[in-house]
């Protein structure tokens, strides 16, 4: 196991800069996430980690290495890609094994590695096989195994399950969390799916435009987002967002009403709410009316979208026997203690005691 520290992390291309400064540490036997939308910059940032990229500045360090000059080789780390890279003439075994050949390792250590993967990710029964006889997740599992037969103090995955349907997708996130939970090595993941994050980090890094915007755990991303951006990209559904104006009675929403929370400051504010904290009673500390325009059923629940009067869209969570239709008049509700405060720069802020 290693521990990763990027310092003032940087990356351009022909004078056009895409990560700007990122400071982070990744501490040895972690599971950290980086997610962000596309073109965010975090695919660029782990290949930088493997030695893939080069770096225009800063240093990125591998344990108590300093490892900006050196060779991905060298860096004992493995890395998976969204692409299985199999050789299509060669079994499961010989494409697990041909890595280590190449390094000239003692065929009975090659043997002992091959065969601890193969145990390790179930596919035993799978080493005589070509790639071409082997499902999606199958191959991943090998792509996986071939990562783990090198040992490394550090795995790298980038997108690794983008490739798969969805039902394995969810497969395949329990395997590899229970990999993780076996093997206790360092792994730096990168997705765009925030699912994939929330479910399997033990700490997110949300990235933003080059920008690291903040880095917690699942609930403190969640529960806390730092800023506007995290906080609408962070959870599905999404949060509701609302506009409004901070007095120094409480905050008036524009057409709605007044949320009895204070702020430390006058000014433009931007109230967010999950959508599990809508109450569709009209329950809480204020009160929106609105019609209901669509209703989207999930089985255990359903996602309930409202148009209100002054024009917001708005979409509440609720039981899956709840009884709602397209064109219901509705009342909906929220405590101020479930709202997300944000300043004008999308900043959080804190309501006054």
């Amino acid at each position: 196991m290693a521990s990763v520290t990027l310092s003032e992390v940087r990356k351009a291309y022909s004078g056009f800069e895409v990560i700007h400064g990122i400071d982070l540490e990744v501490q040895s036997g972690e599971f950290l996430v980086l997610v962000g939308p596309s073109g965010c910059g975090k695919s660029t940032l782990l290949r930088m980690i493997a030695g893939l990229e080069d770096i225009t500045d800063g240093t990125v360090s591998i344990g108590d290495r300093v490892v900006n000059d050196l060779p991905a080789s060298q860096r004992n780390l493995s890395m998976v890609f969204q692409s299985y890279a199999l050789y299509p003439h060669m079994t499961v075994r010989k494409n697990l094994a041909f890595g280590l050949s190449n390094l000239r390792m003692p065929k009975d250590e090659i043997a002992r590695r091959v065969a601890d993967a193969a145990r390790i990710l179930r596919i035993e029964e799978l080493l005589e096989r070509k790639p071409r006889q082997l499902s999606g997740g199958q191959k991943q599992r090998v792509a996986i195994g071939r990562a783990i037969v090198r040992e490394p103090q550090l795995f790298l995955f980038d997108e690794p399950l983008s490739n798969l349907d969805a039902e394995l997708r969810v497969q395949m996130r329990v395997e590899l969390a229970s990999l993780y939970n076996r093997l206790g090595t360092t792994m730096i993941y990168v997705t765009h799916d925030q699912t994939e994050a929330m479910t399997m980090a033990t700490r997110i890094a949300v990235l933003n435009k080059g920008n690291l915007e903040q880095v917690g755990t699942p609930y403190e991303l969640y529960n806390h987002p730092r800023n506007l951006f995290v906080a609408s990209f962070i959870g599905s559904p999404k949060m509701n967002l609302l506009t409004g104006q901070a007095t120094g009675q409480g905050i008036d929403l524009s057409g709605i009403g007044r949320l009895p929370t204070r702020v430390a400051a006058d000014g433009a504010v931007t109230v967010g709410i999950r959508p599990e904290h809508l109450a569709l009673d009209g329950s809480g500390d204020i009160a929106m009316d609105g019609t209901i325009t669509l209703v989207e059923y999930l089985g255990s629940e359903i996602f309930v979208y409202v148009d209100l009067a002054d024009g917001h869209n708005l979409l509440a969570q609720a039981p899956g026997n709840a009884q709602f239709k397209r064109g219901d008049k509705v009342r909906l509700g929220f405590k101020a203690n479930d709202a997300h405060l944000f300043d004008a720069a999308g900043n959080r802020i804190e309501a006054k005691a």
